[in-house]
């Protein structure tokens, strides 16, 4: 997949649709629910699409819901094995089934503008650390987010300035992993984000 270019400093990213990584179980502080319906909303506001794991349970569901009610635009992803065990969001706007959890990723990827991650588990940190690492490596150059509801993702910020400090990430690449505990300032902020020069070269992305 070919980088795409950087932006000017004086451009505003289109978000055209966000994908959003997220616990596929409610976890047990009711706020993440909230929280993951609240950004389905607020991206349904902005005319952004949701593109999600298109799964009906968990703060998946909540986020594909908040989307659908405010009158947005909701395209789900799904391997056929969840399809088969009755999983899968059936009122979502599209419904894209998959072979595989690998190219489940892959696709989700190409279609978004950017990513954010809600609370949830290991699958949800793989997630959002593959789509981290394609932005360090210049395979893509979007911007990835965490939004972090009750410091859920507090412990995730410090290991992040662990290993910075320790010489394994770059601080410029620490930095485009963007933390906010507020829907609105993290997509204000994915908007104005810029790509730093990708991993193993010494030259900024082609604008």
């Amino acid at each position: 997949m070919p980088a795409e270019p950087s932006l000017p400093d004086t451009a505003v990213r289109h978000m055209g649709a966000i994908a959003v990584f997220c616990g596929s179980l409610p976890g047990a502080d009711p706020r993440h629910v909230d929280a993951a319906r609240d950004l389905g909303t607020l991206l349904a506001r902005r005319g952004i699409t949701l593109v999600y794991g298109g799964g009906r349970v968990g703060l998946m569901g909540a986020v594909a819901d908040g989307a659908l009610d405010a009158g947005g635009r909701v395209v789900g992803v799904i391997p056929q094995s969840l399809v088969d065990r009755e999983l899968a969001h059936t009122g979502v706007t599209e419904l894209r089934v998959t072979s595989s959890m690998h190219e489940r990723k892959a696709l989700m990827a190409s279609l978004a503008d950017g990513f954010v991650a809600l609370p949830g588990g290991a699958g949800t940190l793989d997630e959002l650390f593959e789509a981290w690492t394609w932005t360090m490596l210049g395979i893509h150059l979007k911007p990835c987010a965490v939004l972090d509801v009750g410091s859920f993702y507090a412990g995730l910020r410090t290991h992040v300035s662990r290993m910075t400090s320790e010489g394994f990430i770059r601080p410029e690449h620490a930095q485009g992993l963007i933390f906010g505990t507020a829907g609105t300032e993290l997509l204000d902020a994915m908007a104005r984000w810029r790509a730093p020069v990708p991993k193993w070269t010494t030259k900024p992305p082609t604008p």
